[in-house]
């Protein structure tokens, strides 16, 4: 017995720590003491030194953590039958974000949902976490063949999670992206557009048929009010981090490199995969803007030729890497980490072209300044796609601009247009190659206009509209992109299956920032529109799984979900007027309270 008299009994716990194969640790405890002291014993037993503070005990049967060290056993009701767990509450979680790299990272797997994305946008460097959130993934069928393309995944577990809560920028980066090339590199790829996908890629993906099809992907939001754990994510699982609430608030480029890209990223996907409809006219603008803002890095492999040097081997190839304002190559790919054979220091050489398309012929002609006079280097590219780049880049580092300047792109484009006059001259000799190898231009835009047109159909197109945004600067191109994706009639519409009170027939609800739609799928058609800033009220029957909204003058819905949980629904609607109360001066502090007032339900609160 215990000394103030209360019955001593064995409690076991299993520690995480010790192996899946160690025996649960047994502890003698009473019910008058408080979780914190069954830690204390607990680390006392295990005798195993490590830092335990980011520890805490599960309970199984009632799947719920005890967080509130301070309660007793009694108080949380837990008696001698409990199946604990103590193990860390930050898990590896693989994360697949919209540009579809997938990062491994530690998430907290003890806190509400809603809570988990900010740290997670924290580590990422992402403002308004509130925007995004979690889903499990779609399953993509894994065909046989498909074994050895093993996806990489980047790795992150090694931050401390320290530096996550209060994040230090360093030359506008995050200070634990700073830390190493292979770090650094990563935070690269988080901030700089991904290269347009190849055709086949983009025909392989999960298209959208219908307005029912676009509804299934929401009943895979996680609940913003429960923890992970709760929702049977377990360690190493995957689960996506997407934009959910498309009410983007107080954008700045010079911050939001990673929100941008990111957001960027998820709009270009939504397009490519008609995931939103758009004219023909605005998908060429969409090809344009890509292509514009493909990256510009410049590695590739190139042949080298030096006349002076009495060689009769002529043209070498070598693996070429072109770095702020000069031209470094190696051996191979593989070798370009180390040191280049040669760095060619491009400010101050003369650039001249050396071209004759009908015979395939691209040569760039380099004159480097050197103490004996000028060294000549002949440089030669596959085709014009590669030619125009490098070509460009040649041009750029002669007059000390990088890569990241703003003429880069209309530099290539006038190599390109160029290049075009110098076919349409030799055309009436019949000899044109067929293919204009720029970028190929299936990569731009949906696979309907795959269908429609080929290549050289649509080249022409998409440089027409290149015209219009040409001169804009790489930041510039994005926000246009996301200005024509925001003004399109269906964007930011979220789709759900319903059934409306009374009603026998699924229709579909669509949830938009700032209304909801009724769409009859007989018509195919918006039947009905209903506005946020005309509702009084609206709650959730927990019990039947109804979402009813009363709206001024006296209009009431009700209805119950077929395709996803009413509480995505609830939350959906709750989230949405919460965007809209966030206010200029208090956008740095987030009234998280009143997020979870709005979209937690009776369970949250």
């Amino acid at each position: 017995y215990h000394l103030n008299g209360m019955a001593v009994w064995d409690l076991s716990v299993t520690v995480e720590d010790l192996g899946s194969d160690a025996p649960p640790v047994t502890l003698s405890v009473a019910s008058d003491l408080h979780v914190g002291g069954v830690i204390l014993k607990l680390v006392e037993k295990t005798q195993i030194k490590r830092d335990w503070s980011d520890h805490a005990l599960w309970w199984e049967q009632k799947q719920r953590w005890l967080l509130r060290t301070a309660w007793t056993l009694e108080k949380y009701g837990i008696h001698a039958d409990a199946r604990l767990v103590f193990m860390p509450q930050h898990k590896p979680l693989k994360l697949c974000l919209p540009n579809g790299i997938t990062l491994k990272l530690r998430a907290c797997f003890s806190n509400p949902v809603f809570q988990t994305v900010m740290g997670i946008c924290r580590m990422l460097n992402i403002r308004h976490p509130e925007e995004l959130s979690l889903l499990r993934p779609i399953e993509q069928k894994k065909k046989k063949k498909d074994k050895d393309s093993a996806e990489e995944i980047y790795d992150l577990t090694e931050v401390p999670l320290s530096s996550v809560s209060r994040p230090c920028l360093y030359n506008g980066m995050p200070a634990h992206f700073a830390d190493s090339t292979q770090m650094e590199a990563i935070y690269k790829m988080l901030s700089v557009t991904q290269p347009p996908p190849a055709p086949e890629v983009i025909a392989k993906q999960y298209r959208p048929a219908s307005v029912v099809d676009k509804a299934h992907i929401h009943g895979r939001w996680l609940d913003s009010s429960r923890c992970l754990m709760q929702q049977g994510i377990q360690e190493n699982d995957r689960v996506w981090l997407r934009f959910k609430f498309y009410a983007f608030y107080d954008i700045e480029p010079k911050y939001d490199v990673v929100r941008l890209t990111q957001l960027y990223e998820q709009a270009r996907w939504a397009i490519l995969l008609e995931d939103i409809d758009c004219t023909e006219e605005e998908m060429m603008l969409f090809g344009a803007l890509q292509e514009y803002m493909t990256a510009p890095e410049l590695n590739d492999y190139l042949k080298i030729f030096r006349p002076k040097r009495l060689t009769l081997k002529g043209y070498k190839q070598y693996w070429f890497k072109f770095q702020d304002t000069s031209i470094s190559y190696f051996k191979s790919k593989e070798e370009s980490i180390g040191e280049p054979i040669q760095q060619i220091n491009l400010k101050g050489c003369e650039v001249a072209p050396d071209v004759n398309v009908t015979a395939q012929k691209f040569l760039i002609r380099l004159l480097i300044p050197a103490p004996e006079g000028m060294n000549e280097v002949y440089l030669r590219c596959e085709n014009e796609q590669q030619y125009a780049q490098w070509m460009a880049a040649c041009r750029l580092g002669s007059k000390g601009k990088t890569l990241a300047d703003s003429s880069f792109q209309s530099e290539i484009q006038s190599i390109r247009s160029f290049l075009a006059m110098q076919k349409t001259s030799s055309s009436s000799h019949g000899n044109v190659p067929a293919n204009d190898e720029s970028i190929n231009t299936h990569s731009l835009v949906s696979p309907r206009y795959h269908k429609k047109y080929k290549t050289k159909q649509l080249t022409p197109r998409i440089l027409d509209a290149y015209q219009n945004v040409a001169q804009l600067s790489l930041t510039d191109a994005l926000m246009r992109f996301l200005q024509i994706w925001q003004a399109l009639p269906d964007f930011g519409l979220s789709y759900v299956v319903v059934r409306f009170k009374g009603s026998r027939k699924d229709e579909v609800m669509g949830i938009a920032p700032n209304r909801l739609i009724r769409i009859d799928l007989g018509v195919g058609d918006v039947v009905k529109t209903w506005r946020y800033n005309n509702m009084k009220q609206w709650n959730v029957n927990w019990d039947i799984r109804q979402v009813a909204i009363e709206f001024e003058g006296n209009v009431n819905i009700a209805f119950g979900c077929v395709t996803a949980d009413c509480k995505i629904v609830h939350e959906f609607i709750g989230g949405y007027i919460f965007m809209s109360t966030r206010s200029r001066e208090k956008s740095d502090t987030l009234n998280e309270e009143l997020f979870h007032k709005l979209t937690g339900g009776h369970e949250a609160l």
